[in-house]
């Protein structure tokens, strides 16, 4: 396995600026573990689910977490990454090797942060002087939403960003990138999937910064992947053996919810109540326990989502799969298209 078997090349013009609206209007690709696929929008999802299947979304909420401030006469640029208690925040920086414990960075008056500690991944450890609900403000007023560098807008994003980079079930605050297949979903998408007979629960895994970072080995085996804290509440959890106990299917929206529902599942594919650090790095090979169906975006040529969909469908078919995608002019990643994946018998446990 080789990090240039998950290349492929993307014309810049199926990169999504923005989200399509309606967002039922997306496009949707159909891809079943052999035959032909199928397109599709949004819109067709009910008709494409069965009564009784378990869709499970991700409730976490994308904090401002960008921040810009000063170090003395240097203009220092932060990515808060997890908030880890007592003021303190896993922090990524540009320059970071340039900090030292002890360094004060100013954001703004009454509005600053020292480094605490630099860890050996390169991020950085930052103790606010808020916090509680004055650290929320502060970062409301101070801080930009965390979009990712392949969208074009200025750093931050502008107006209207703040709120399509939040899907509508964002609730538990604490990620700084968006699970952008809940991007595709409205009131009206929702009620017209439980009018056809499907349920739905959420999950929260709030998704860091790693989930820009490339792959920089040749060998994807030995990436090393950043923590994201995540939490299955004992409802969902409930609800997942449910729809298992009925045989009905469990449909991942995202990667999110799948890493975390994988994160949670037993070897026999029970899923329990969760509460705390996942670092599952999903590669082909993998054998999936929790999850049926996966709908998601369109991902980064050598990204570790690109790896996760190569172990669900199998290397050759994504890659097919992403082929038909680009040859139709599907928008990809953040803001783009999706797809509606069924795994392999042999992902299968």
């Amino acid at each position: 396995m080789q990090l240039s078997d998950f290349d492929f090349a993307l014309p810049r013009e199926l990169i999504a600026a923005r989200p399509l609206e309606p967002r039922e209007a997306a496009r949707l690709l159909v891809v079943p573990p052999t035959g032909q696929f199928a397109d599709r929008r949004i819109a067709d999802l009910p008709a494409l689910l069965r009564p009784g299947d378990l869709l499970v979304f991700n409730d976490t909420k994308v904090i401002p977490a960008r921040l810009v401030g000063s170090r003395g006469l240097a203009t220092v640029e932060v990515t808060l990454a997890r908030d880890i208690g007592d003021g303190r925040w896993l922090s990524f920086a540009k320059g970071a090797r340039r900090l030292r414990p002890g360094d004060r960075i100013a954001f703004a008056d009454a509005f600053t942060a020292e480094v605490t500690g630099k860890e050996p991944d390169g991020q950085v450890t930052l103790r606010f002087d808020l916090s509680g609900a004055a650290f929320r403000t502060a970062l409301a007023r101070h801080g930009a939403m965390p979009l990712p560098p392949y969208i074009p807008r200025p750093r931050g994003g502008d107006a209207q960003d703040r709120a399509d980079y939040q899907t509508m079930f964002a609730r538990e605050e604490g990620a700084v990138a968006a699970p952008t297949a809940g991007l595709h979903f409205t009131p009206a998408s929702l009620a017209a999937i439980t009018a056809a007979g499907a349920e739905w629960t959420t999950v929260t895994l709030h998704v860091g910064p790693g989930t820009f970072l490339p792959v920089k080995v040749d060998d994807p085996r030995e990436h090393a992947m950043h923590g994201e804290w995540g939490m299955v509440s004992e409802a969902a959890a409930s609800r997942v053996a449910a729809a298992r106990e009925r045989g009905s299917r469990i449909v991942a929206v995202g990667t999110t919810s799948l890493r975390l529902l994988e994160s949670a599942a037993a070897a026999t594919g029970a899923v329990a109540p969760f509460a705390g650090e996942t670092r599952l790095f999903i590669l082909p090979g993998y054998r999936f326990r929790a999850i049926d169906l996966l709908l998601t975006n369109f991902h980064l040529p050598r990204s570790t989502l690109l790896m996760l969909v190569a172990a669900l469908a199998g290397l050759d078919r994504i890659k097919a799969a992403y082929a038909h995608a680009v040859a139709a002019g599907y928008r990809f990643f953040s803001y783009g298209d999706a797809c509606l994946i069924e795994p392999t018998a042999e992902a299968r446990r």
